[in-house]
């Protein structure tokens, strides 16, 4: 997704690219981090009631659509802001909303951490999801698929310098290898092109299947929708559950995280001001 400079762009754009995902038969549609404002935007001059009016939209259009929408917005909580991704099922519900617990330097100075894993069901699928940094601490993905996820979505924004974004293109971002390392497929929407300020983002959205293949790359200039079939037998999450058990002295442990992601994930998920 390329980015407009106000909210009412970016949710035309949205629209727009979830009826071309819905014309191919998408079950669910991801879109960046803070696709509802751009990333650029100034978060500090955000009012409760913008966001409000933004997701009501979102609503509207996965209802209109039956298409599950997992769309990057800020979200605010008890006047604090946070950075999330909501998920809006095929009624338009929000069932979930996820805040980045691992903010970049530039996010701590206008969004507060969460403080959960992310876990919740799509169409009675269990699925994560990590926010753009994010990607850095396995630990919340892996934990989230000993709790049984099988697909990690993952909303990015890239904010580099030209040079290091150019260094981030044809995959080298370790993407394939978390799919590998846990056995589950990675969806990965991202910004691209110029960001504004001198800064890019390196686009290559793509779907990961758990063996590393990549099933649908998106380049690095252009907007695009990729889609991709996940057969979710493959989605075993088998080297995640054998660490819960082996070496047998941590199993206890991993048992008890466990079961604290679970219980951490079902309370925090709609503890936001959401219409």
């Amino acid at each position: 997704m390329r980015f407009a400079p106000t909210i009412t762009g970016n949710l035309a754009i949205i629209e727009r690219l979830a009826k071309q995902a819905a014309r191919k038969h998408a079950d669910a549609v991801l879109f960046p981090e803070c696709a509802v404002t751009g990333y650029a935007y100034d978060f500090l001059s955000l009012k409760p009631v913008e966001i409000r009016d933004a997701l009501l939209a979102l609503r509207a259009l996965a209802s209109k659509l039956r298409t599950n929408l997992l769309v990057g917005s800020p979200v605010f909580r008890r006047r604090k802001l946070y950075n999330c991704l909501v998920v809006f099922n095929r009624r338009g519900e929000i069932v979930y909303c996820y805040a980045k617990n691992h903010l970049t330097p530039d996010d701590e100075t206008c969004f507060t951490p969460g403080d959960a894993v992310a876990l919740f069901e799509l169409d009675g699928v269990p699925v994560t999801s990590v926010i753009c940094h994010e990607r850095r601490y396995p630990e919340l993905v892996r934990l989230a698929v000993m709790a049984g996820a099988k697909i990690l979505f993952h909303p990015n924004a890239g904010m580099d310098a030209l040079a290091v974004s150019r260094k981030k293109r044809g995959g080298r971002d370790g993407i394939s290898a978390r799919a590998f390392e846990n056995a589950i497929y990675y969806v990965f929407a991202n910004s691209v092109g110029p960001q504004g300020g001198g800064k890019w983002s390196a686009g290559d959205s793509k779907i990961v299947a758990p063996d590393e293949q990549v099933l649908k790359l998106a380049g690095n200039r252009d907007e695009a929708v990729i889609v991709a079939d996940l057969h979710l037998a493959k989605a075993t999450g088998t080297y995640a559950q054998r660490g819960a058990k082996h070496p047998a002295f941590l199993a206890p442990h991993w048992k008890k995280m466990v079961q604290a992601v679970r219980r951490q994930a079902s309370e925090a998920a709609l503890d936001f001001d959401l219409p």
